[in-house]
């Protein structure tokens, strides 16, 4: 954060005038989004708000029941996955500006986004909230993001720092990494968004790492993130994140932050303040904290001499929508689209998009041939998801939104009334809250350790409700097979839902739920061409996929996902969203299931290392269901003359964090189709001969280009010398050695067409 004025001498300034008493207000939560202000001074307290989809409700500042008006209806914005679904990092630098405007908007200082966290395991139960299994990708996401966030006098605060990376156990669990796994897969992210984003806060997580919690880390917080860094922003606590007064005053946690009410007992409160009197604890500590928070409030103007050019934000603006969309649309991915078996003039018709002619009313004649009426063409769409909306659900991440388009409503608003749209639920998904409080928020109970395992033991009522499941589940399944018999197009939208993606408990495993496979099957069985659709924050199994000719993937893509969906559907747009994870056949193929060492209590051991998604399924040759980086459109794309330049020394030895580029690429691309349509050119590199085992490849290049039918264009990719290092446990660094690197460029990790060969 070099870039960023410090404002050394207002701090301490105000420092020397403030009490110890009035110090140790600042630092602690006197309310569940906010910290105390010093009003003789006019230093206002800080406010912050949940979540990365969106400026959360409002709550008192003792109550998790919220307050209930109608003024805290907000923006839907796509989840982080969705964002990373697009590639593109201009969409997300827009999505992170209608999210710091809407948190501006609401008067809030801080939002707690973005969630950077790598998707290490598909059952993760926040794996929704976070962008890609890729270092690469999740940084260049994630940095347009904070900026865009940031422009509107906002704080980000990227969490969660660091290696958080399942909900079991989370309050506690300790996750052991060795230093080479954790400076390439799980650090890069965050160093990108503290250095080339200039994130303002970021948020420390719950669990513990080598034994610390991440709260009192000093490896993490001080030695790491402060020393070697050289971050000078405010960090916040995970909300009950901290667990004793020594341990988070003495290291670099400025902001302590929970979930109770007891606001001056909290560990940085009450207890602090005696123990700095009693001389356990120096002043000099609670000195440290408040400068990063001062030094937060000038950078958002809330002090100084800029204060009245502080930017009001807004929320529920038109052009907050309009970005929603665009960004719901790039969102959406295309996974497979195969051939109806009829013909067109071009060939074999695909089943998507959804052909005029499949939509058009069809003419009913008397024996004479006489006109007498026209029939509507009937749409049959199945599945629960079709209707069901997500901004409510997800733990932290619930937003009351000003509205949400279902797929539903989407196909309906779009087709009209001459084709007719039927409905059937198909699946039955029970009430998981059913019989408890609804005045008990999930958060009110976070801290329990009952609600961060795996469940509540099996109980007569989830035995009978088990019964009303099965019954309610032949019946929907009935009633969605004889609307499909009588359909002209089925369509078929499920997927999961944020009964499993959510915050504090992680999936039981990687299947649909509802019995969902059971309906699909029997869809498929009575019309082949049914188009299935699947919602979710995360990967799932899906052993019919071989029979769906088309199949679309859609994360939980905000407010406008019913829009961009059925203009996706319809052809209106040309769907060029890309995989930012695998999606593995089965979870039995994946490293943590065969190491075990995912979901545990107590302690997880990263023993895969380095090979976390694609790199695992590369390295033992596993063929994922779709692998990552995956998208197809409705045109088609060729690379072809692929050049490479080295512009700068590659040089052996350590890189520096700042790199110059030394390898430029550049490919060209043509629309060989008759649709306008945009391709992400993606580079991998690979280094063919290596002291440390390596990855087959690793991305550290991509770039999307939009192009009409017909059309050809450049793409240029620059690669910096750290796109060839590893990094080096005896040098404590990232090296790079003597040696031939392939590039590896294509359209998804398993499509490079082209190849070159750099020498060092």
């Amino acid at each position: 954060m070099n870039d960023q004025k410090d404002y050394q001498n207002e701090i301490e300034e105000l420092l020397e005038q403030l009490t110890l008493e009035e110090k140790i207000d600042m630092i602690h939560g006197c309310g569940f989004f906010r910290t105390k202000g010093v009003e003789r001074l006019g230093i206002p307290g800080v406010v912050s708000s949940d979540g990365p989809m969106g400026v959360r409700m409002q709550f008192p500042d003792d109550s998790w029941v919220p307050v209930g008006k109608t003024d805290d209806y907000v923006t839907y914005s796509p989840s982080n996955s969705a964002v990373a679904a697009t590639w593109n990092p201009q969409l997300a630098h827009e999505s992170g500006k209608v999210l710091g405007e809407e948190a501006r908007g609401r008067g809030k200082d801080v939002i707690l986004a973005p969630g950077i966290n790598i998707k290490r395991d598909p059952r993760c139960g926040r794996n929704f909230e976070y962008m890609s299994e890729d270092p690469y990708l999740t940084a260049t996401i994630a940095v347009p993001f904070i900026q865009g966030v940031q422009e509107c006098d906002v704080a980000a605060c990227v969490k969660h720092f660091a290696v958080n990376n399942q909900e079991t156990d989370r309050l506690a669990v300790d996750t052991l990494v060795d230093e080479r796994t954790l400076r390439e897969i799980y650090l890069p992210a965050f160093l990108a968004a503290v250095q080339k984003g200039g994130s303002y806060s970021l948020m420390n997580a719950y669990n513990r790492f080598r034994g610390s919690f991440c709260s009192e880390s000093k490896e993490l917080l001080d030695d790491i993130l402060r020393e070697e860094w050289g971050y000078d922003g405010t960090v916040i606590s995970d909300w009950g994140s901290t667990h004793s007064t020594k341990g988070v005053a003495e290291h670099s946690m400025d902001m302590e932050m929970s979930v109770t009410t007891d606001f001056d007992a909290y560990y940085l409160a009450k207890p602090l303040l005696s123990a700095v009197q009693n001389g356990e604890i120096s002043e000099a500590c609670v000195d440290a904290k408040v400068r990063n928070i001062l030094r937060l409030m000038f950078r958002l103007k809330m002090l100084g001499e800029h204060a009245s050019e502080r930017k009001q934000g807004a929320y529920n603006a038109v052009a907050h929508r309009e970005a929603t969309y665009a960004v719901a649309k790039e969102s959406v991915i295309l996974l497979k689209n195969e051939p109806t078996g009829k013909a067109s003039g071009a060939g074999e018709e695909r089943l998507l998009p959804l052909a005029k002619d499949r939509l058009a009313m069809q003419p009913v004649l008397d024996r004479k041939g006489n006109l007498i009426s026209m029939r509507k063409r009937r749409i049959a769409v199945i599945g629960q998801n079709a209707e069901r909306v997500h901004a409510s659900g997800g733990g932290s991440a619930e937003i009351k939104a000003l509205y949400e388009i279902s797929p539903l409503l989407g196909l309906k608003m779009a087709l009209g009334g001459n084709v007719e749209v039927c409905y059937a639920q198909g699946y039955y998904v029970p009430d998981p809250q059913r019989g408890a409080d609804e005045l008990v928020n999930w958060q009110e109970a976070s801290l329990e350790q009952r609600i961060m395992g795996g469940g509540e033991p099996d109980s007569e009522e989830q035995r009978a409700l088990r019964k009303e499941i099965e019954k309610q589940r032949e019946k929907l399944l009935q009633e969605a097979c004889e609307l499909a018999r009588t359909a002209d197009t089925v369509i078929y939208v499920g997927g999961l839902n944020h009964d499993f993606d959510t915050e504090s408990r992680d999936r039981a495993d990687m299947k649909l739920p509802y019995a969902q496979d059971e309906l699909v099957q029997a869809l498929l069985d009575i019309n082949p061409d049914t188009i299935v659709v699947m919602i979710a924050g995360s990967p799932v199994e899906m052993p019919w996929a071989d029979r769906a000719k088309a199949l679309v993937w859609c994360y939980y893509a905000g407010m406008e996902t019913g829009n961009a969906l059925t203009d996706v559907l319809l052809g209106r747009v040309n769907p060029s969203g890309k995989l930012p994870e695998t999606l593995p056949v089965a979870y039995t193929d994946t490293v943590t299931y065969k190491n075990g060492e995912f979901g545990k209590e107590g302690c997880v051991e990263y023993r895969e290392g380095i090979f976390v998604g694609y790199r695992y399924y590369e390295k033992e040759q596993i063929r994922p269901a779709f692998a990552f980086g995956h998208g197809l459109s409705y045109t088609d794309f060729a690379l072809k003359d692929l050049t490479t330049q080295v512009v700068a020394p590659l040089g052996e030895g350590v890189v520096a964090q700042e790199d110059e580029p030394v390898v430029v690429l550049t490919v060209t691309v043509g629309n060989t189709g008759d649709m306008a349509g945009a391709e992400t050119v993606q580079c991998y590199v690979s280094d063919e001969l290596c002291s440390v085992e390596r990855p087959v490849k690793e991305l550290k290049a991509y770039s999307k280009i939009f192009l009409q039918p017909g059309e050809s264009g450049q793409v240029t990719l620059t690669l910096p010398r750290s796109a060839f290092a590893f990094y080096d446990v005896n040098r404590r660094g990232f090296v790079t050695e003597a040696g031939t690197f392939v590039l590896h460029v294509g359209n998804a990790s398993d499509r490079c067409v082209l190849q070159a060969s750099v020498t060092l």
